[in-house]
């Protein structure tokens, strides 16, 4: 799979004089190394860094003696040993690859052994997901939400504004990209009714959300500040948290969501580093009130990542049907993280924490069909002359996402997932 030394010229990746070449515009360049479990035929689940159309064998690589800690870290089926070494390690692993893959002296450049076709590997779970948590964190989302089903006038509920919104979801239903998704069953209550039925949901809905990965174990009954937050985070990753919402609706008061959403979550493979991201920092939101001191914070804490999804009906043609940003977050991940942990919670290395929907300020940025359809009540017409509300059986929904600036690209890959008829 290794190559001679591939001039790229001018790129998007600003990168020339590789060992391995990287397709213009790839989610993967050399400003991204993003890290991820992969195997082959030949090989079980290994740690892995994604480089244009390969992955760098992390196994394979430790082979050579070039790095200074116990490397059967890179042996096991998830990053969690890896991350737990400490982003002094991690961080030094990713910029000696970035080094190595400009050097044709480098270890890289002297074994052929070491890269694996993209297409040729299958992805696996990133982390041993341990707890999950998703928030309610996009005020666009909040606000079209409270204003189809309660008070326009009033459309966020009192808290909203004061807190990040969140809930303790299902760690073991969280499946890799590419994991076909089952339509959930459940009770729902149907308009005009005076009872409820038990069937299949008619209203399965897609949320576009990015989460990001617990990188640090911490201590029960102490506290995350805003300051130490992004010590005790990784990296990120595109997330998918799947709805039901005729079971949700139904479900939900007084304690919030729970079979209506714990059926499935999908997660892309490859987990983007904070250090990866530096570059695309933004300011966030304008806070109206200001947050108590323990959501107070200093700097740039959201990211302009561009996020898009997609929607291919059974042997039909992928079409767009948003296109949203996570810099629209109103609350960041680092007061996310400040809140969960500010009543004593611990947190450990591989938790994953959801954003909640990235929906924009217009109708095409809507992070859900819920939005995009408005409950129902605009139909958005398919390439195949159908309509949908919300995902139909034979649906694939792939979601797509990556940051772009002064020619430097570092993307996520995909998280995409097809819905299979209830059982």
């Amino acid at each position: 799979m290794m190559g001679n030394i591939i001039n790229l010229g001018s790129n998007i990746n600003g990168s020339s004089d590789m060992i391995i070449d990287i397709p213009p515009h790839s989610d993967f360049s050399i400003h991204n190394i993003p890290f991820g479990i992969f195997s082959t035929a030949d090989t079980k689940p290994r740690v892995g860094v994604a480089i244009g159309d390969h992955i760098l064998d992390l196994v394979a690589v430790a082979e050579l003696g070039v790095f200074e800690f116990d490397t059967k870290v890179f042996e096991k089926p998830a990053l969690n040993r890896f991350i737990g070494l400490g982003k002094t390690v991690s961080s030094k692993v990713r910029t000696d690859i970035q080094s190595w893959l400009k050097d044709d002296q480098s270890p890289l450049a002297k074994k052929h052994n070491l890269f694996v076709s993209q297409s040729d590997a299958k992805m696996h779970l990133p982390v041993q997901i341990g707890d999950y948590t998703d928030f309610f964190s996009s005020i666009e989302h909040a606000t079209n939400v409270g204003m189809m089903f309660r008070d326009p006038a009033n459309a966020l509920l009192p808290n909203w504004r004061h807190l990040p919104v969140g809930y303790h979801g299902r760690a073991s239903s969280i499946v890799v990209s590419g994991t076909p998704v089952i339509r959930p069953k459940g009770q729902v209550m149907p308009n005009g009714a005076s009872s409820p039925v038990f069937q299949a949901s008619k209203r399965l809905d897609f949320e576009l959300e990015t989460g990001f990965i617990i990188g640090k174990n911490s201590i029960m009954g102490s506290s995350i500040s805003t300051e130490e937050a992004e010590d005790y985070i990784f990296g990120k990753v595109l997330f998918n948290d799947w709805s039901a919402r005729d079971i949700q609706k139904w479900e939900y008061v007084p304690l919030g969501p729970f079979l209506g959403k714990s059926f499935a979550s999908s997660i892309s493979p490859w987990v983007v580093t904070l250090e990866a991201l530096e570059p695309f920092r933004v300011a966030g939101p304008i806070q109206e009130p200001e947050v108590m001191p323990y959501l107070n914070y200093s700097g740039t804490k959201n990211y302009d990542i561009n996020l898009e999804v997609s929607l291919t009906p059974d042997k039909g043609k992928e079409q767009l049907l948003c296109q949203s940003n996570f810099k629209y977050m109103y609350w960041n991940m680092c007061q996310q993280l400040a809140h969960h942990t500010v009543n004593g919670c611990n947190v450990n290395i591989g938790d994953v924490m959801g954003s909640g929907t990235i929906s924009g300020k217009d109708e095409q940025s809507y992070g859900s069909m819920l939005e995009l359809s408005w409950s129902g009540t605009k139909p958005i017409s398919i390439l195949d002359g159908t309509t949908r509300t919300f995902i139909e059986d034979g649906d694939t929904v792939t979601m797509r996402g990556h940051a772009e600036k002064d020619g430097k690209r570092v993307g996520f890959g995909e998280v995409s997932a097809k819905i299979l008829p209830a059982l």
